[in-house]
């Protein structure tokens, strides 16, 4: 096992990578593998703190746009994080991983209400966290809240798992032809409107000069390459 190239990183997993080839909630072989993988990266030494999105339940998004007050649509996304991350914390302590969960929405019976302090404490005391209920705002996408984490606690890159290998000029599912980038900047992605993140989450990495690298973390082994500092994906930086 090589010494890892970032030492403090915010992962970024989405609802729909957890729920696999399923239309809804998770698969138990996918979150397995994607647990065994943070524990890989735990047992690196590396100060972990993962944000999962809530897609493969309740999306607010999609959801006020079928009539329902965006506000409420919102809420339901960000319990829907919390559920991900309960799922991914039974898989993790069952590899013997320490873990924290911590929600930006308080539910004090099932997590830890998010603090920045509360956040550095435990990374210190060597947890990986899994982090929920987004920035606790509605309006807001968790790829925001993974980047207003990363600045939070002064992560050294922010990683973004998806289903797809990086950054690509289009939509690669609808253009075959797109062209893979292996390295742009935050204006490229700001002036191309690049599927990377939302606008403000680019923002706030740029701003704070975060870099984020996009992978496909359906592939094995690839979270434990990147934060290895292998040239895997896209990396988005000045």
């Amino acid at each position: 096992m090589q010494n890892p190239l970032y030492t403090r990183v915010v992962l970024k997993v989405s609802g729909e990578v957890l729920a696999g080839d399923r239309p809804y909630g998770t698969d138990p072989e996918v979150v397995g593998r994607i647990a065994s993988e943070l524990a890989e990266i735990h047992r690196m030494g590396v100060a972990l703190a993962v944000v999962v999105g809530g897609g493969n339940i309740v999306r607010g998004l999609s959801a006020s746009a079928r009539g329902m007050d965006r506000t409420t649509a919102d809420s339901m996304g960000m319990l829907a994080t919390l559920l991900n991350c309960l799922v991914l914390q039974d898989s993790l302590e069952k590899s013997g991983v320490e873990t924290r969960v911590l929600s930006a929405v308080e539910v004090r019976q099932l997590a830890e209400p998010y603090t920045p302090r509360a956040a550095m404490h435990w990374l210190e005391k060597r947890c990986l966290l899994l982090l929920a209920g987004g920035t606790g705002n509605p309006y807001f996408t968790t790829d925001t809240a993974a980047a207003l984490r990363a600045c939070e606690i002064r992560a050294e890159a922010l990683l973004k798992g998806t289903k797809v290998d990086g950054v690509y000029s289009d939509d690669p599912v609808k253009n075959p032809r797109s062209t893979l980038y292996r390295e742009v900047t935050y204006r490229d992605v700001l002036e191309k409107r690049l599927r990377v993140m939302d606008l403000t989450a680019i923002s706030l990495c740029m701003d704070n000069h975060v870099p984020i690298i996009v992978f496909n973390i359906q592939k094995p082994g690839t979270a434990a390459r990147v934060v290895q500092g292998d040239p895997i994906g896209t990396i988005v930086r000045e």
